[in-house]
């Protein structure tokens, strides 16, 4: 959870690194926070009917509250494996975008200091 508000109070922050625990462990809560959403949803009859996902005002409010902080997450992690914040647009390439911006995603942190900070994992 400590990662997650790491995240949340680095709300805009689009400089730096972030390890891969960092980014992964907010994914984690941000998907377990977005089901929690749905489920409100649709016990509180809030839910947009005949949508494949069934989803409403708080899952709509979640979703917009934390697009910016996921893009900033996810642009650091790409600085922590030496690449810059503009590989995020290789997700707009189908289906091999998304596969390579997972294995950027995934590897791990270039060791030292790089053009983008001191390692995260060191300090």
């Amino acid at each position: 959870m400590k990662w997650y508000l790491k995240v949340l109070k680095q709300y805009a922050v689009f400089s730096g690194r972030a390890r891969r625990k960092e980014c992964w462990m907010f994914i984690l809560f941000t998907t377990i926070f977005g089901v929690i959403a749905i489920v409100l949803d649709n016990l509180l009859g809030l839910a947009m009917p005949g949508e494949a996902i069934p989803y409403g005002v708080f899952y709509s409010l979640y979703s917009l509250a934390i697009l910016v902080p996921s893009l900033a997450v996810l642009v650091r992690r790409l600085h922590d494996v030496g690449k810059g914040g503009g590989w995020i647009c290789i997700s707009f390439v189908p289906l091999i975008g998304m596969i390579w911006l997972l294995v950027l995603m995934c590897q791990n942190s270039e060791p030292g200091s790089n053009r983008f900070g001191e390692n995260p994992k060191i300090s």
